[in-house]
Order: structure tokens, then sequence, then C-alpha cells
């Protein structure tokens, strides 16, 4: 699972930057940045955070990995 940003709709509220200081930062426009921590988010972390974006800012994605995970093999 990994944590898509749309730069574009982000408010800066700074929620995510204070829910995961190890992942997320401002730059220098006050925009959310992604920093290498966040890849190592625990998914629940992960979703709780992108469900806390006042702005609608951060997005889920599955990867190949997530859906395979989620996808119980057809039993024949």
């Amino acid at each position: 699972m990994k944590i898509l940003i749309e730069r574009d709709e982000c408010l800066s509220s700074g929620k995510c930057v204070a829910d995961a200081p190890e992942a997320f930062a401002f730059d220098d426009e006050e925009l959310v940045v992604a920093l290498p921590g966040l890849d190592d988010l625990a998914e629940a972390r992960a979703v709780t955070i992108v469900r806390n974006c006042p702005s609608g800012a951060l997005r889920l994605a599955c990867d190949d990995a997530c859906r395979a995970a989620r996808i119980a093999p057809a039993v024949l």
C-alpha cells in the first residue's frame, strides 16, 4: 500500500506532518512532501493518516503486493 500526495489539493493543515513527522514535511511553499519514512508506515496508521487529511490531498493506492495479499486464491 502506498500513500499518494496530490499537492494541488494540499491546504497545509499540517495533520499529516504532526501525525507522522518521519514520513511527511513541508517544503518551501508550505506544501506537504514525502520523506523516506513514508514507505515504512504500518498499513493501519497509513489509513488513519489519509482519513485525517482535511483536504483529501492524501490517497491510498494498493500495489501488486497489496492486491495479492488481499485476494484469496480460488479453491478448485
